[in-house]
C-alpha cells in the first residue's frame, strides 16, 4: 500500500501581521494629524485690531478698535472684543490695523510718556503723521536777541496730532501734539518760556 505524504503547513507568520498592523496604524495616526492641522488652520477667532494709529499714552475707545477674524495658535496675546480694559491706555505705539496685545494696555499710572503741544518753527514734511518718530530740537535766544547753536532737546518723541487746520500744512509754525517722556516735560516748558525756536524734525532728519 503506498503511503500518502502530508503537506507541510507552515507556521503563521505573526512578526508579519504585527508589521502589516502598525503600518495601518500609522497611516491612520498620519491622517488624522493632516486633518488636525487642516482643522486648525481654518478655525478662526475674533480679535481687536487698531482702527487707526494709536500713540502711546492715549486713552482706547471701543471706537478706536475694530474686530477680526484670524486663526492664531496662541490667542491669549491679544486682546478678545470683551476683554478690552476699563480706562486702558497704550504703553506704546499700535499701528493701524496691528492686532492688539495685552502687553500694549496698561494704566494712565502705567504710561511713562504725556502729550504737550507746540508749535514746530520749520516745515513739518509730508511723510510725518501720527505716530511717526521725531527729534525736539532746541534754538535758544541769547540775551542779544540772536539765536544761539541748536540742540536736540528730545531725541525721542511721537506724533499725536498734526493740526489739520493751518491753512498749509507742512509751513512754519505748524501745531503738533507730541508723545514725549514724562522726565522731559520741564525742558519742553522751560525751552518755551526762554522763548527758544521749537523745531520738530524726523527722525534721522538734519538740524534745522
Amino acid at each position: 500500500m503506498t503511503s500518502r505524504t502530508q503537506p507541510l503547513v507552515r507556521p503563521r507568520r505573526v512578526w508579519g501581521d504585527v508589521r502589516f498592523l502598525l503600518g495601518i496604524g500609522l497611516i491612520v495616526l498620519s491622517i488624522a494629524g493632516v486633518w488636525a492641522v487642516v482643522a486648525a488652520a481654518q478655525t478662526t477667532v475674533p480679535v481687536l485690531a487698531a482702527s487707526r494709529t494709536i500713540v502711546p499714552g492715549e486713552k482706547i475707545e471701543t471706537s478706536d478698535l475694530r474686530v477680526v477674524d484670524v486663526a492664531l495658535g496662541q490667542i491669549d496675546a491679544y486682546l478678545s472684543p470683551d476683554s478690552l480694559p476699563v480706562d486702558s491706555v497704550a504703553l506704546r505705539t499700535i499701528e493701524s490695523g496691528e492686532l492688539v496685545p495685552s502687553s500694549a494696555l496698561g494704566t494712565a499710572s502705567m504710561a511713562l510718556t504725556t502729550t504737550i503741544a507746540l508749535t514746530s518753527s520749520i516745515a513739518i514734511p509730508d511723510a510725518v503723521t501720527a505716530g511717526s518718530a521725531v527729534e525736539i530740537w532746541s534754538t535758544p535766544l541769547d540775551t542779544d536777541g540772536t539765536y544761539g547753536a541748536p540742540r536736540i532737546l528730545i531725541g525721542d518723541a511721537t506724533v499725536a496730532l498734526i493740526d489739520q487746520d493751518d491753512a498749509v500744512i507742512g509751513q512754519n509754525g505748524t501745531q503738533v501734539e507730541l508723545v514725549i517722556p514724562r522726565a522731559d516735560v520741564a525742558d519742553v516748558l522751560d525751552a518755551i518760556a526762554q522763548e527758544a525756536r521749537i523745531s520738530v524734525v524726523p527722525t534721522g532728519g538734519t538740524a534745522p
